[in-house]
């Protein structure tokens, strides 16, 4: 009897969503989990996809997205990134930020390559590797005192020559760390020597706490790069404008990166819904104020959190820059999914194990923060009493 292709059997099941199937199935579960905030997405959104949908917005797009859209997130990057791209070849509209992974890792893998990750993190970009039938390399961010760093001697280390792609996140999930300027320069004249594509997970750019003021971005690494650089980035609207289940994301890229991953689009989802991008117009254009609202709301959750789980004893938490998780090291942890799965058994709270995002994830947990202090107060109560037994 056939059987399923090699590929698809190595992409691993998702330890998150495994457990949240779980939890799924009880009632009154305190769901931190998921990457994503139980505020609903804001009004002024949803009355731009009644407009659009009112204004016919229901046929196809152009492959590459709406051009008023792309004009948008190229004003967008010039306004807050200082960046000047060309928003008929060097930006594409993905169906969310993973479809725009998805287009990208596909665009520059062939079977047998490397990928070389920056881990803990998201698992989509390793699983997308795999199913390129290519090889994803994960290198693990060492935590030294209160920061995760890039070990850039073990990025050395693991290159060979089928390697073509370096992915990393920042802000990262799980780990809220933040790439600094110098580093960002590092890894690109890392790619630039070894002839890599160097690929920026930028989703949690706009959910950043160490900017001269709230609001203003994570510097992108587009800042650094040419535009003949071999430099991608991936972004969403899911994160800054509460937006997940909308499924609308972008990728900037070279010319003939982009004008490549836009012939896949066709392949794989056409384009974005298309009232769904004219909402996403909408949210670039009018949502600075809900933004810099939801910030100072996340913030707070976060010293709240950070404070809570300094007073829990075996459990580290570094004080995180970015996006909105919260990565807490427990002293003698060696099976987070276990630990997640008691939890939830026996307290109902729901956290995601470490061990889902990768080499380095194993002895941590992944908290959510981005609820509101009603659920987030009772869970850490939870976690305090359940790890003194």
């Amino acid at each position: 009897m056939p059987g399923l292709a090699q590929s698809v059997e190595r992409v691993p099941h998702s330890r998150i969503r495994e457990l949240a199937e779980i939890a799924m199935s009880m009632d009154g579960v305190l769901r931190l989990y998921f990457g994503e905030s139980n505020l609903p997405t804001p009004g002024y959104i949803k009355q731009a996809a009644i407009r659009a949908l009112a204004e016919g917005y229901t046929f196809y797009t152009e492959n590459a997205g709406l051009p008023s859209l792309r004009r948008a997130i190229a004003a967008h990057y010039r306004r807050l990134q200082d960046v000047p791209l060309d928003s008929e070849s060097e930006i594409v509209i993905t169906a969310s930020g993973v479809q725009a992974l998805n287009v990208g890792i596909r665009t520059v893998l062939d079977p047998g390559d490397e990928a070389l990750i920056l881990t803990p993190a998201w698992p989509n970009g390793s699983s997308i590797v795999a199913m390129c039938n290519a090889v994803p390399v994960e290198i693990p961010h060492p935590l030294c005192g209160s920061r995760y760093r890039i070990d850039f001697g073990a990025l050395e280390a693991r290159v060979t020559p089928r390697t073509r792609l370096l992915l990393y996140t920042s802000p990262s999930n799980p780990l809220g760390w933040v790439a600094t300027e110098a580093e960002q320069q590092q890894l690109l004249d890392f790619c630039r020597r070894h002839g890599l594509w160097l690929m920026a997970d930028e989703v949690y750019d706009r959910l950043f706490y160490s900017g001269a003021r709230l609001g203003d971005p994570v510097p992108s690494i587009l800042r650094k790069a040419t535009r003949e650089d071999a430099v991608m980035v991936v972004h969403s609207f899911s994160k800054s404008y509460c937006m997940t289940g909308w499924r609308v994301g972008w990728l900037v890229a070279r010319r003939d990166v982009a004008r490549k991953a836009t012939q896949l689009n066709e392949f794989i989802i056409s384009h974005a819904p298309s009232f769904a991008q004219r909402a996403g117009e909408t949210a670039l254009t009018q949502g600075e104020e809900e933004l810099v609202r939801m910030l100072a709301r996340l913030k707070e959750n976060r010293d709240l959190c950070v404070a809570a789980l300094n007073a829990m004893p075996g459990v580290t938490v570094p004080v995180p820059d970015g996006a909105f998780y919260l990565f807490p090291k427990i002293d003698g942890l060696d099976d987070s999914f276990e630990f997640c799965r008691r939890l939830l058994v026996e307290t109902k709270v729901g956290l995601a194990p470490g061990v889902a995002f990768g080499a380095g994830g194993e002895g941590s947990v992944r908290i959510c923060y981005a609820a509101e202090k009603s659920i987030l107060e009772p869970a850490l109560e939870r976690l305090a009493n359940f790890l003194r037994g």
